[in-house]
């Protein structure tokens, strides 16, 4: 067990002290118990690290907004203890963590297993919606339906005392953090650097997933130039929990086969690796996946670079994906240029600047669309203001403070609106 600094993680470590390391990450709203029926096993062949994510099973509250820290702080627990090599294995959210330390740190990586994990976790409209009613209405409502998440029917029906485990288990994860780790999922898409990642990967998925199943497994294993499938019949999104030996015989045998030596730097070599274990790892049937390149900035007169992509960044992450993508398919030769204008100047310009932060730009917007009479608008940054961290409580302290300058009618007409917006956000989808 760990005391944890701000930059670090709470851990644990099973097994031999002389055994090569093996990480375990957990998954979203999970501790490092969801790995509890893999341990026996694999600490016969490694030394076993677990950690918790920030405000986890009662680890310190310090929230890591992108996926980028979650890496850095795992790299600094590690380095604080003097291991520089492991073999890695993530669900989820700790997939996203594995696949960013192939990308940004492979000398450290020997071996990688990614579980129910996707290039891209659904979209950012829907880990900032879940953010907002975590915002609003706690973690009961996300705790209460996560069983039927991470679990198919039959195996929660049959396996009550666990599924109980996995609602009390988000109920006490502390609601900032969880918020934070939401924003990461938000902002991770590796879809167009799949191929930089050059470690042994072996892509694993429950057959029953409906979070990130098998589509999104072989997305990942078309994209990974040394990448294998394995399909656990049975399983939903935390396989390793609902399938343990099937999950455990996996991680073994890939672990036990594809181990990458770190380069020997006196003679400039690498081992060779084994091959993987035909009988339990398929290659996919999956072909290439391609994907449109984003726009690279172009320079405009006076040498700085066009703020439309910033612009347009910043549009989606504040107004959602849906609504940017409904303006622009509806824009024409007459609006188009209206939608590049605003993209541009409004929201790659003003929006993007660095002296207000987004909350503070939510209540000067809300305040002035009041003001305008502009209750369409007024709408969709009510959601806005909801996704930049803004509470129902701080929205309407925002709307009184406006009935007095901007007059009652206009208030009240905005508050009207807002209160629509604010049931349809903040209200639980059973």
């Amino acid at each position: 067990m760990s005391e944890t600094p701000a930059n670090t993680l709470q851990y644990r470590f099973d097994g031999p002290e002389d055994a090569p390391v093996l990480i375990l990450g957990p998954s979203l709203g999970t501790t490092w118990h969801m790995w509890d029926r893999q341990v026996p096993e694999l600490t016969r062949q490694w030394r076993v690290f677990r950690f918790d994510l920030p405000g986890h099973g009662g680890a310190p509250a310090h929230p890591a907004p992108s996926v980028g820290e979650l890496t850095d702080r795992l790299l600094a627990t590690l380095d604080q203890l003097g291991v520089q090599r492991f073999g890695y294995a993530g669900c989820a959210l700790g997939g996203a963590v594995g696949a960013d330390l192939a990308l940004r740190h492979p000398e450290r990586l020997a071996s990688l297993v990614l579980i129910a994990a996707s290039p891209r976790f659904g979209t950012a409209d829907e880990f900032r919606q879940r953010g907002v009613i975590v915002r609003t209405n706690g973690l009961d409502p996300i705790a209460r339906t996560s069983p039927e998440r991470w679990f198919t029917p039959g195996f929660a029906a049959a396996q009550p005392a666990i599924t109980e485990w996995a609602v009390q288990m988000v109920r006490t994860t502390d609601p900032g953090c969880y918020i934070a780790s939401c924003e990461a999922l938000a902002a991770f898409d590796i879809r167009a650097e799949l191929g930089r990642i050059g470690v042994p990967t072996l892509v694993l998925v429950g057959s029953e997933d409906q979070v990130t199943g098998p589509a999104e497994a072989r997305t990942l294993v078309a994209g990974i130039p040394d990448a294998r499938l394995a399909v656990v019949p049975g399983a939903s999104h935390l396989a390793p929990v609902e399938q343990p030996a099937a999950v455990t015989d996996l991680l073994i045998r890939h672990f036990s086969t594809a181990w990458q030596t770190a380069v020997d730097t006196t003679t400039g070599q690498m081992a060779i690796v084994a091959a993987p274990a035909k009988p339990v790892l398929a290659a996919s049937p999956a072909g290439p996946v391609a994907e449109i390149a984003p726009m690279a900035e172009q320079p405009v007169a006076g040498g700085r670079p066009d703020p439309y992509e910033a612009g347009l960044k910043v549009r989606r992450e504040v107004l959602g994906d849906a609504h940017v993508d409904r303006a622009l398919a509806a824009a024409d030769d007459f609006s188009g240029d209206f939608q590049e204008l605003i993209t541009r100047y409004a929201w790659g310009e003003i929006w993007n600047r660095p002296g207000l932060d987004r909350r503070t730009r939510s209540c000067v917007t809300l305040t002035a669309l009041v003001a305008g009479g502009h209750l369409e608008e007024l709408a969709f940054h009510t959601r806005a203001a909801l996704r930049n961290g803004l509470t129902p409580a701080e929205i309407k302290e925002v709307l009184l403070q406006a009935a007095v300058y901007c007059g009652v009618p206009a208030a009240n007409s905005a508050f009207k609106v807002a209160q629509a917006v604010i049931r349809e956000e903040t209200t639980p989808h059973e």
